[in-house]
């Protein structure tokens, strides 16, 4: 009986940044437990091979192209849904980042490109996608993808990290205004081995830092944020709202160190 609560059989879920990394690894996950997926992202190749991943399983998958630094293309994907396959139950904010840079070369302009990359676009998203939600599944369950350094200092990471906790706050906020139909949580992982820690992870002498420094000592996999999204959105999560699980490998301090000058 409690395996039947991680099910998500004929629910519809958008996944955006679902081209490769954890939004991939959602999107298959999801397909696994029975949803068809919205997927989302710039390049088509990537999303075509997620999507025979998908179809593979036995669900549906429709590909969405689409450059999601753009709120409009975001906000869109809620209609999409509807429009094939006729209901929307869950979304995945997980397109974001920022490169990291010291403080002082961090200009006003980008703090507000973070901000709106990371937070304003995933509002967007869920202003849309709400109305749908409630019309054509009475409810459902929002999933923002935060991180670990939106909640731990950091050097360089002045952009990103505060846009992150500026997401992790947002998810508080809006499960208040949502609720009681519509969960919203997120997930904050720390270092996941996915592409964007490519450099890292090639280099034995960086990686192998990085690990010692996580109470885990390895890398996260991405299936381990896709598990915790999928309890998240199933009705194994049913009495969440407003939280944000720390995937992480038990950090407790930042694992990466950008070595930037003293002032």
């Amino acid at each position: 009986m409690i395996l039947e609560k991680f099910r998500l059989d004929d629910r519809v879920a958008v996944v955006t940044g679902a081209g490769r990394g954890l939004g991939a690894a959602i999107a298959v996950g999801f397909a696994e437990a029975g949803a068809d997926v919205v997927i989302a992202a710039r390049t088509e190749s990537d999303l075509t091979a997620v999507a025979d991943q998908v179809r593979e399983l036995g669900r549906r998958a429709h590909i969405v192209v689409a450059d999601l630094a753009d709120a409009e293309a975001c906000a869109a994907l809620a209609t999409t849904a509807a429009d094939e396959f006729g209901r929307l139950d869950i979304v995945v904010n997980n397109v974001g980042g920022a490169m990291p840079k010291p403080l002082l070369d961090t200009t006003p302009d980008a703090m507000t490109r973070a901000f709106e990359f990371n937070v304003a676009n995933a509002h967007a998203l869920v202003r849309a996608a709400v109305p749908i939600m409630l019309d054509t599944a009475d409810g459902g369950s929002i999933i923002n993808i935060t991180s670990a350094m939106g909640r731990m200092p950091g050097r360089a990471f002045a952009a990103y990290g505060t846009a992150k906790a500026a997401l992790a706050h947002y998810t508080r906020l809006s499960a208040m205004d949502l609720c009681p139909r519509i969960r919203v949580n997120a997930i904050a992982p720390g270092s996941i081995a996915t592409s964007s820690l490519e450099v890292v992870a090639a280099d034995d002498t960086m990686r192998g830092a990085l690990e010692r420094a996580t109470p885990l000592r390895r890398l996260g996999d991405p299936s381990e944020i896709a598990a915790t999204a999928l309890f998240l959105a199933s009705p194994a999560g049913s009495y969440l709202t407003g939280k944000v699980i720390e995937t992480d490998g038990g950090l407790v301090a930042p694992n990466l160190d950008i070595p930037i000058p003293d002032l």
